[in-house]
């Protein structure tokens, strides 16, 4: 731990008023980095508690004595199986020999008070990326290790270690899938600015994987993009959560601005100062946006189909719907439900036939190309999205 406050730090401590959780016990305290802190035992340490059948679990802190000075902090819970907190799962994710293992997790969710709750199926999943269970190797009972991180100043103190007993359950880990962000606005898809949870497709278009991008294990960021027809002066924004408008990606996240405007001064959306065919890519790491023209021709179709085995691929079945993106005439999105009992395979076919049509060997999400494999799908239902002039799809499993 740091024990020397930079001047910056006490200038900013000097002018600034913060909330506590407890009273000052000094009128003219001085700041002092301190070692540790407590964490309260919670009062089901003793009891058993069913991870499968709970929903949160309460904990309760006293906040670091910073010589009495009031600060900020914000608290991160940690849990081992083993007392040790040396590696955690993110860090041994994204060490890429996987010879690290690691024997500690660190919950995403942050606190900024003196209490919090912990979401039981979060602490289900993070012990079982510890302990690496097999489905017949769950233990009935197990022993749990906590302790808090205080961060405050780019500084990280840690609270005592407490335990408590849980009975876990087998959690199948999964790479967490890609992050989507939408593209929204009087040219997208229908024009009207709708954002509802099911308007994707009909309102909203989303942006796709990149085939040869890596997206992280852990989080899913990475790069996505999408290829369309942009009007001259059309406006529109992104947003991340469908139904929400509370984190959008605008103007001011736009690496060069060269291709695009500024439209709205209050909202800052974006627009295209010329009409033509563009590549709007989003980096969901950095939020940074990114625009390109996109010099091709590309060709225009009246029908996309999905023939497979479910339906004797025949090229007029599973039909999808085109997303209207701009007056009709230049549309290049198509969305559709799609639904099988069984796995399978499936690929793209336009205008009733195999002339053109697209595949590949990629599930649930890819870039099909010309005469490409067959989509090897899962059993399931599924909202599906196809860009028709890069090839991207998406198979997105409806809840």
């Amino acid at each position: 731990m740091k024990n020397i406050l930079k001047s910056a730090l006490l200038l900013l401590c000097s002018v600034c008023v913060f909330t506590a959780c407890e009273d000052d016990n000094d009128s003219n305290p001085t700041f002092v980095m301190p070692s540790t802190f407590q964490l309260n035992t919670p009062a089901y340490s003793q009891a058993l508690t069913d991870l499968a059948s709970s929903t949160a679990l309460p904990f309760t802190w006293s906040q670091p004595n910073y010589g009495g000075f009031p600060v900020a902090a914000q608290y991160q819970m940690q849990f081992s199986l083993k007392n040790s907190f040396t590696t955690s799962v993110a860090e041994a994710q994204a060490d890429e020999s996987g010879k690290t293992i690691a024997d500690y997790i660190m919950l995403d969710q942050i606190y900024n008070g003196c209490k919090g709750t912990v979401d039981a199926a979060l602490l289900a999943k993070g012990l079982e990326q510890i302990a690496g269970w097999k489905a017949d190797e769950v233990p009935s009972s197990a022993i749990v290790y906590a302790r808090l991180a205080a961060d405050y100043a780019n500084d990280t103190i840690y609270s005592n270690v407490v335990t408590f007993k849980v009975a876990p359950y087998y959690v199948e880990l999964k790479d967490a899938a890609p992050m989507l962000w939408y593209l929204v606005g009087n040219c997208i898809a229908d024009g009207s600015w709708g954002n509802s949870p099911d308007g994707v497709g009909k309102t909203l278009i989303p942006l796709f994987t990149i085939a040869g991008e890596e997206y992280d294990k852990a989080t899913g960021t990475g790069l996505i993009s999408f290829t369309g027809f942009f009007p001259e002066g059309g406006q529109f924004k992104l947003i991340q959560t469908p139904g929400s408008w509370d984190t959008q990606l605008n103007f001011t996240n736009v690496d060069d601005p060269a291709l695009v405007d500024d439209l709205d001064g209050d909202n800052h959306n974006i627009g295209f100062k010329k009409a033509g065919y563009y590549t709007v890519k989003v980096d969901t790491k950095t939020n940074k946006v990114y625009v390109e023209a996109y010099d091709k021709t590309p060709k225009t179709f009246v029908q996309i189909g999905m023939p497979g085995g479910l339906n004797g691929w025949d090229v007029n079945s599973n039909l999808l719907t085109a997303s209207e993106t701009y007056d009709g005439a230049e549309n290049h999105m198509w969305y559709g439900q799609f639904n099988a009992s069984e796995d399978g395979e499936v690929k793209f076919a336009a205008d009733g036939g195999w002339d053109v049509n697209w595949g590949a060997a990629e599930f649930p999400y890819g870039t099909g190309v010309q005469g490409g494999s067959n989509i090897p799908y899962k059993a399931g239902s599924y909202s599906v999205y196809l860009n028709d002039i890069t090839g991207q799809y998406m198979f997105i499993a409806n809840e």
